[in-house]
């Protein structure tokens, strides 16, 4: 299933709501992409399934403090 590894955002139930208002069930399914990406804390790559909105976090506040933020461990 496409999961982030660090915050756990997945697929989630919604409706298409048609002109006359009838509501069908489908899905919103999360951007989630696999990356390496380089810890520089570490001095090595480590290879996540991240979504798109988490990478751009990534990028602004780095790896380590992230995963601190959310609670996760990356070794």
């Amino acid at each position: 299933m496409a999961r982030s590894e660090i915050t756990g955002k997945r697929k989630l139930a919604a409706h298409n709501v048609s002109h006359s208002n009838i509501k069908t069930p489908r899905w919103q399914h999360v951007n989630v992409q696999r990356r390496r990406l380089w810890v520089p804390e570490l001095g090595r790559h480590v290879t996540l399934k991240l979504t798109t909105g988490d990478l751009r976090t990534v990028d602004k506040i780095g790896l380590l403090e992230f995963a601190k933020k959310h609670g996760a461990k990356v070794a």
